[in-house]
């Protein structure tokens, strides 16, 4: 009984530490960027609601608070006019714009971390060649052993991590390809058998890719591919939810993703590793989108403030953040309804 409970409860905690590092990952870059710019922090917590501990070193209180699903770096001048010289407001634009964009360049960084690890845990190195075909693959109709897979509709393939991207993105069973075979790039129209996920229909991958004996240089090299595959996830799941391809009952808020990461757990250390890599550059790239009340939003009006010399004012920027806010909070709430919704049925 206490086994099962226990089974049940452990990829849970899992996730939700998971998702505390990548805050505390996150704050603590902009707590060393404004520390290094001379900037005086005031306050740095690990999680929110209730002080459980607390202390404080030179002018900064460290704070350990009850419910560990949060954080925050709070500086002074951050989000209003001070005297103080180590202010935040009163710093260079451009010291002011690396403190911003550390946050997420810290979790960048945490996501090229969690590939290398995936990559050198890996008996193999992947490649973007086909090895070999299932007994009834049907994409064989067309490819061949050897082939190079170099593009699927239209999107370029730079590792294997590309071509499970590209295959699971068609709407349909049939894919434009360019492959490499024998030194020549070909043009191909690819049919593929189906099966269906939670209750869609996704392209079944009837094949093999080839693998490669680790070198420094290509673990590396493949390292860095995937670190901009998974980079280019973020952005291609930007645009398919703008052209309609997946609506907003597709997306997840924090609930849906400690289920996934909680669910990647039971799988094991390489489907959790993958989908934390995946969460950790999602984070840092959407907090560097211009909007309000993230940072990419604050880098905006710097960039602003720093081309044109003058600040925007400030009632204009406090109604665009509220507004930038009270959006964010609302689209919170229907995912995150939705994440519940889906949890109980």
């Amino acid at each position: 009984m206490i086994a099962n409970i226990w089974n049940s409860v452990y990829p849970i905690l899992i996730a939700i530490l998971f998702f505390e590092l990548i805050i505390i990952i996150h704050e603590g870059g902009h707590f060393i960027a404004a520390r290094l710019m001379g900037v005086k922090v005031n306050e740095f917590s690990v999680g929110m609601g209730p002080k459980l501990f607390q202390f404080k070193k030179g002018d900064t209180q460290y704070t350990l608070r009850l419910v560990l699903f949060g954080g925050y770096c709070a500086m002074e001048g951050e989000d209003e006019d001070s005297d103080d010289e180590h202010a935040f407001s009163n710093k260079k634009v451009i010291q002011r714009i690396f403190i911003v964009v550390a946050g997420a360049l810290m979790n960048l960084i945490l996501g090229f971390v969690i590939v290398g690890i995936i990559v050198c845990s890996q008996n193999l190195v992947g490649t973007a060649r086909i090895a070999r075909f299932d007994d009834s693959a049907v994409s064989a109709q067309t490819l061949q052993a050897g082939d190079r897979i170099k593009s699927i509709d239209g999107m370029r393939v730079y590792s294997a991590t590309d071509v499970t991207t590209g295959l699971t993105r068609s709407t349909d069973d049939t894919l434009d390809m360019v492959v490499v075979r024998d030194g020549r790039d070909e043009k191909l129209t690819v049919r593929f058998d189906t099966e269906e996920y939670e209750g869609k229909q996704y392209i079944k991958m009837d094949f093999w890719l080839l693998g490669e004996q680790k070198t420094v240089g290509n673990v590396l090299k493949e390292t860095f591919m995937q670190w901009i595959s998974y980079a280019r996830m973020v952005f291609l799941s930007v645009h398919d939810l703008i052209a309609g391809t997946y609506g907003v009952s597709d997306l997840s808020g924090p609930v849906g993703a400690v289920d996934v990461v909680s669910k990647s757990v039971k799988m094991g250390a390489s489907s959790m590793l993958r989908i934390m890599a995946l969460l950790t550059i999602n984070v840092g790239l959407f907090n560097l989108f211009p909007i309000p009340a993230l940072d990419g939003w604050r880098l905006f009006l710097l960039i602003f403030e720093g081309i044109f010399r003058k600040k925007l004012p400030s009632k204009w920027e406090w109604a665009i953040n509220g507004a930038g806010l009270v959006l964010l909070l609302g689209l919170m709430a229907v995912i995150t309804f939705s994440d519940i919704t889906k949890l109980i049925n």
